[in-house]
């Protein structure tokens, strides 16, 4: 018998053990979900019926097959709707473009931090290389600084580090010690660079001086050539000297020997000269024609070495010095070899263990000093040869004063140098 209340079949079990006939079950209505309105820009597909949008469910099995492959949507086959695909902006559906912009961004950092790595590591190892050997603060009853900076420039004869082989093809001879054999100020000033050459064989006074080795204190040694002051105490009584006779302040000293002369010119692949008059010397090995050519390194230090082919002498290779060295830097400062590895290590690596200079001088000092040079072959300066009077004892040259004071006077308050040398 059956305990259950009578409620029109629906909810109970029947009360007979067999099992009842089918009966059809009242449809419930789900409630409705707001249709959303199409999104084309978010890959709407138009065949997505709207059935299928609002997402109804009758709660039939209506012979679809649900978990199969999208895209059966409204055919017939069956299969579940399609699903939201994100699209870049030409609608591949390949997902967002790449931002041009940012990568463009990311990579100039990149690049300039790379470039300033290079810069710094070569600043660091180009200035481990250079030979600050020369105390200027030993030089004593020093003028008073003025407006531009100045440079001594010094070659000198050193064969150091050099082989007997090397001495012959150079011609260099095989002297022990070293003098000077070239020797020019350099001001660098905002009115004009101006290189004026200082012969060897100059008429000076070597004043008191204290020792740079012994540290001892010596009197005047009077009258005597220019070159004598180095080979009595070396770079710090001769810029002593030079101040003392000129009346104008050295602030950087900077001095290379034959061998490094030869291997910077051959390290840059040689420099480009005119030469105006051909000649020939037996003691410097120099033979040379008229004409533009390049020179080797070998043919460069003859060039400047050469000084009995000339009737003015020392005069006449001062002038060829200033005009090589020129011709050097400006060769030499350009950005084809400074922002060129291959050329700027072997160029550094040539020079730099043979430059000698002193102790305050910096690697960007020294890159001032080559494009001072260089602006000077560009026209922008003088180079010039220091006013001769005459001669002197031992066949020397003999200053002329008042022009001397007059050039000085210019330099040290930057103006544009007005005075001519007379040889």
């Amino acid at each position: 018998m059956n305990d259950w209340p009578d409620d029109g079949g629906y909810g109970r079990g029947p009360a007979n053990p067999q099992p009842e006939g089918p009966r059809r079950m009242s449809h419930v209505q789900r409630p409705q979900v707001p249709q959303q309105p199409p999104r084309y820009d978010q890959g709407y597909d138009p065949s997505f019926t709207q059935a299928q949008g609002t997402g109804y469910d009758s709660g039939y099995n209506t012979g679809q097959v649900y978990g199969g492959a999208q895209g059966g949507g409204g055919d017939g086959r069956g299969g579940i709707p399609p699903q939201y695909t994100p699209r870049g902006p030409s609608g591949s559906g390949t997902g967002p473009a790449p931002d041009w912009r940012k990568r463009i961004k990311v990579g100039s950092i990149v690049l300039v931090v790379g470039v300033l790595a290079w810069g710094i590591g070569t600043y660091a190892w180009a200035s481990s290389q250079m030979r600050n050997e020369v105390d200027l603060s030993k030089v004593i009853e020093r003028p008073s600084e003025g407006d531009c900076t100045t440079y001594l420039i010094v070659g000198s004869d050193s064969r150091e580090g050099m082989s007997a082989e090397e001495k012959k093809k150079l011609h260099t001879g095989s002297a022990e010690g070293k003098r000077t054999d070239s020797m020019m100020i350099l001001a660098a000033c905002s009115s004009g660079n101006t290189m004026v050459s200082l012969p060897r064989d100059s008429w000076v006074t070597i004043p008191s001086f204290v020792g740079s080795e012994s540290g001892k204190k010596y009197g005047a040694r009077g009258g005597s050539k220019l070159n004598a002051a180095y080979a009595m105490d070396g770079p710090e009584l001769l810029v002593r000297t030079v101040e003392y006779n000129t009346g104008l302040r050295i602030d950087h000293y900077a001095e290379i020997g034959f061998a490094g002369f030869a291997n910077i010119v051959d390290a840059l692949g040689g420099v480009e000269l005119n030469i105006e008059k051909g000649f020939k010397d037996k003691k410097s090995g120099a033979d040379f024609q008229a004409g533009t050519q390049t020179l080797n390194g070998e043919q460069a230090l003859a060039f400047v070495r050469t000084r009995y082919a000339f009737a003015e002498s020392d005069l006449a290779r001062t002038k060829n010095q200033q005009k090589f060295l020129s011709a050097l830097a400006n060769q030499a400062a350009t950005p084809g070899t400074i922002l060129n590895p291959f050329a700027l290590y072997p160029t550094l690596g040539a020079g730099l263990d043979t430059l000698i200079v002193d102790k305050d001088m910096s690697l960007y000092d020294l890159g001032t000093m080559f494009f001072a040079m260089k602006g000077i072959s560009g026209g922008d300066g003088k180079s010039m040869n220091i006013p001769i009077a005459g001669t002197a004892p031992q066949g020397s040259l003999k200053w002329d004063m008042p022009k001397v004071k007059q050039l000085v006077e210019q330099i040290r308050n930057d103006q544009k140098v007005t005075v001519e040398s007379n040889r």
